[in-house]
């Protein structure tokens, strides 16, 4: 089964590890930022399909994506759902 939204993820995914952003660029753009530790602290990772993580915050279990870089690995626009 074709997956309709690989040509999009694949354009994300190329278009924000093309010229990565550091984290305080990144927290200029989108807000919070997670480097994988902070990420493993505050969320349960429940599925990845690049550039998105799919999550469960651990404080209130509100389930939500992030956007994340390859190098460096940092997870952002957190987006409850």
């Amino acid at each position: 089964m074709a997956d309709p939204t690989e040509p999009i993820r694949k354009a994300l995914t190329t278009d924000i590890n093309s010229n990565p952003s550091n984290r305080q660029e990144l927290e200029a753009e989108y807000g919070q930022v997670w480097s994988t530790d902070e990420l493993a602290r505050d969320f349960e990772v429940l599925g990845f399909m690049a550039p998105f993580v799919v999550v469960r915050r651990k404080r209130d279990g509100c389930k939500g994506s992030l956007m994340f870089t390859h190098l460096p690995r940092f997870y952002f626009a957190f987006r409850e759902d």
